[in-house]
């Protein structure tokens, strides 16, 4: 089975003592492609995602500011990450968004700094990766005046909305990722809709360390897991777990213009 996780946070402290076993036992269940998501621990570590890619070939980066700390942006962090856009490895921009779950930040905030973040990752041609809760109307008002034009899509990660915000968003270019969550036996409504949506619509995703799917619920979660996923959306949309892996791997090639990965490398140990 080839997966791609299509959203990890592999920097992120949880994983500081077993960081490499865990990329290992990533490439053992047979992740071929992974998205690191940069993030970082807040604007202080804007680079946070990209010493992976560059140790590894088959882990691409993000650059972004989580609407959480919209609040703590300056000018000089939009430098930065304008100049970070240009590695060779980043391929989008994200995670950024609305939430309005936590408002961390003041809502004013997160959507000036996420039209900040759309303009750059419009002129760095680059698809980006939202981070939405409880704020689906105010993000897919601010994508379809500030992103849609743009042509580049990108990802609605760990989707939790409705069936008809999914429609919306494949409307404006993007493609519905499903996490961990979509395995819980309460989220029937995200098995439903992922069982609605046209295949080449969908990613899947580990969002690690958070998210573990319900056979490994309340421990740390790791890219290993995106076989879960596979396997629950295999299950709702009567395929094998190797058709939806096959098919979600595709898809994220596909919007990232990535070559398929040779079998040679795609396997091969960590350097």
């Amino acid at each position: 089975m080839e997966l791609i996780d299509s959203h990890a946070h592999i920097d992120f402290p949880q994983f500081a003592e077993d960081r490499e076993a865990m990329l290992d036992r990533a490439r053992a269940t047979g992740v071929t492609t992974l998205l690191a998501i940069g993030t970082g621990p807040g604007p202080e570590k804007l680079d946070a995602a990209l010493p992976f890619a560059e140790q590894h070939d088959w882990i691409y980066a993000t650059v972004g500011i989580h609407p959480h700390e919209a609040k703590e942006v300056t000018a000089l962090h939009l430098d930065q990450l304008a100049a970070q856009a240009k590695h060779p490895k980043v391929i989008a921009w994200g995670e950024i968004g609305l939430d309005y779950f936590y408002d961390h930040s003041p809502r004013e905030v997160q959507q000036r700094v996420f039209r900040d973040q759309m303009e750059l990752a419009k002129h760095a041609k680059l698809p980006i990766v939202i981070h939405c809760r409880d704020a689906w109307t105010d993000c897919l008002n601010m994508l379809q005046e500030h992103w849609k034009a743009t042509g580049l899509g990108g990802i609605l990660h760990c989707f939790s909305s409705t069936l008809e915000d999914a429609k919306l968003g494949i409307d404006m270019g993007f493609v519905i990722s499903f996490a961990g969550n979509s395995t819980y036996p309460k989220a029937q409504n995200l098995r439903d809709i992922a069982k609605a949506l046209p295949l080449e619509k969908i990613l899947i995703e580990t969002d690690s360390p958070y998210l573990a799917p319900q056979a490994y619920r309340g421990k740390r979660n790791e890219p290993a897991y995106v076989a879960e996923v596979a396997r629950t959306l295999a299950s709702v949309r009567d395929l094998s777990p190797d058709e939806v892996a096959a098919a979600t791997s595709e898809n994220f090639r596909r919007l990232f213009r990535l070559a398929r990965p040779q079998m040679s490398t795609a396997f091969e140990s960590r350097r």
